[in-house]
């Protein structure tokens, strides 16, 4: 088996300074020089997953491929690795105060009193090691949430401090990312802030062996001199984090910088092969250099946060890099979309892309942005509910069912053309009624889906509960709506496509979840050439 050394990410003085960048540039840089690299994800909440978390709090929900619900980093994770993620790499606070609460209802602490020391920090500890133990992965990289000092991480700041003693120092390491701010008014950048951190860090026992910088302006060689004084690390322990055009640029600065050599040296590993990082660097050529412009309206009802789409916006970065194209996204809230002003605010779209989403409100106007690019030939994909929607505006529009809509919006509904399945209907808890992780689709001979796959079997990531019914099904494929995806087991419907169309498309699964910068996900590249040929018109 193999002897796995352990990298921690903490992060100090404020959050979202991009530790999940980080790790995964550094994951990368070392993946290129031939390791075996995985990277999970401690998270502070204590829920048990961000599944059941409003995307305003925390972002979107990114599905693995064994249907865990997790936190965004892990899309950042699986776009930088090329590789799939799982259950095991991401742990919340909830998940371990739920494990060692049933173990503790099941007798197996034999009467003792549960504590934090040692019984949550043996959990966490337990939880941090799954992925080394399986003998697949040379280096784990673990993100700690939140930021050093918050209540919530010292469990797992804890954790870590006996790890680095029980593993020994040359198979477990500590990088802390922290801020170097710079103050105009002084004209400087500070380092006050950084020492503080590190020696809140320190304060619970764990010293960081690496220090990287997140700036907006070049560190000094004397303040490189000053911070590895002050934070007890040497100078080339001290690396730059400078601001950059695109997370994508990470890996090449880090590079330059040599966070990985700094690692390899400290993990006592071999550092021979050098990185080329050849195949992302004609990714970024083919993003920073387009050659022309589309315009796509992301049609959703938590378009104020980005991030609540993370993944279909990267999924278009790589689409419009293969493509030699700028994917300008239009954020068009559904909620305030209207038969007066649909043609008014998406008249110069190229393409139009409906959201995934739960939940009522919002959904007229996402109705009413796909009839308009139904009846005007304009390139249409609609994810999830997005294809949900899809169908229930064909219905009323075309088959002339006026009420046709979904029971999850409405439970009265006697055309329901998107309906629970009739073995979820008695299930209560929200979870316990999803269709998650990989499905199976097979597709439709002689179809675009098929066309743009290129196979007959495709898996794809899901995330839902309400499904297409297939009551409905044959009036509306007489009416020119087709199923062309389905899945063999169920029967359920995971593709519908209008063939009159110039291309319409919704999928009940999310492809955004496995596009990544090596592997482009073809939907989306065929969804942005569609969208480009239209803009030619």
């Amino acid at each position: 088996m193999k002897n796995t050394k352990y990298v921690f990410v903490t992060g100090g003085v404020t959050s979202s300074l991009g530790k999940g960048i980080i790790a995964a540039s550094l994951a990368k840089l070392l993946q290129e020089r031939g390791y075996s690299v995985t990277i999970q994800k401690l998270d502070p909440y204590i829920n048990i997953d961000p599944g059941t978390l409003n995307p305003y709090e925390h972002g979107e929900c990114y599905v693995t491929e064994d249907g865990a619900e997790t936190d965004l980093d892990l899309g950042h994770y699986e776009r930088f690795l090329n590789i799939p993620t799982s259950q095991a790499n991401n742990v919340t606070t909830g998940r371990i105060y739920q494990s060692v609460i049933d173990k503790e209802r099941k007798g197996e602490f034999l009467g003792k009193t549960v504590q934090v020391i040692p019984h949550i920090t043996d959990e966490i500890k337990h939880r941090i090691q799954l992925l080394g133990n399986t003998g697949d992965f040379d280096i784990v990289i673990t993100e700690i949430g939140g930021t050093v000092g918050d209540i919530e991480s010292l469990p797992y700041v804890e954790s870590v401090r006996q790890l680095l003693w029980e593993l020994g120092h040359e198979n477990a390491i500590v990088i802390h990312l922290t801020l170097v701010p710079y103050l105009a008014a002084a004209g400087e950048l500070k380092t006050k802030p950084t020492q503080h951190s590190v020696k809140m860090l320190m304060q619970s026992g764990v010293s960081p062996d690496i220090l990287v910088c997140r700036t907006e302006h070049e560190i000094s060689e004397a303040i490189k001199n000053k911070l590895a004084l002050f934070c007890n690390v040497k100078k080339e322990d001290v690396i730059q984090s400078i601001d950059a055009e695109t997370i994508y640029d990470v890996p090449n600065l880090m590079l330059e910088e040599g966070l990985d050599t700094v690692v390899l040296k400290k993990l006592q590993l071999p550092g021979d092969k050098q990185p080329t990082l050849t195949e992302w660097n004609n990714f970024l050529k083919g993003f920073k250099n387009p050659k022309s412009t589309i315009e796509i309206g992301l049609i959703g009802k938590y378009v104020e946060l980005h991030d609540a789409y993370k993944s279909i916006t990267e999924a278009f970065i790589h689409a419009g890099a293969i493509n030699e194209v700028d994917v300008h996204i239009n954020w068009i809230h559904s909620g305030e979309l209207t038969v007066k002003n649909v043609p008014k605010i998406l008249k110069n779209l190229n393409g139009i892309l409906v959201a995934p989403g739960f939940g009522e409100r919002g959904i007229e106007g996402k109705i009413e942005a796909i009839k308009y690019a139904r009846e005007n030939n304009i390139p249409f994909l609609g994810i999830c509910l997005g294809m949900q929607m899809a169908v229930i505006e064909f219905s009323r529009n075309v088959l002339g069912i006026q009420d046709a809509s979904s029971s999850e919006m409405d439970k009265e509904t006697i055309h329901p053309v998107i309906d629970l399945m009739e073995e979820q209907k008695n299930i209560t808890n929200y979870g316990g009624t999803m269709r998650l992780g990989a499905w199976d689709c097979s597709l439709k001979e002689g179809s675009k889906i098929r066309h743009i796959y290129n196979k007959e079997l495709i898996s794809e990531r899901h995330r839902h509960r309400y499904e297409f019914n297939n009551d409905y099904l044959g009036q509306i494929e007489k009416a020119g709506m087709i199923a062309t995806g389905k899945n063999a087991k169920t029967n359920l419907v995971e593709v519908i496509e209008i063939p009159s169309h110039p291309w319409f498309i919704g999928v009940q699964y999310h492809p955004e979840y496995k596009s990544t910068v090596l592997n482009p996900h073809p939907l989306f590249v065929n969804f942005v050439k569609a969208s480009l040929e239209h803009s030619l018109t």
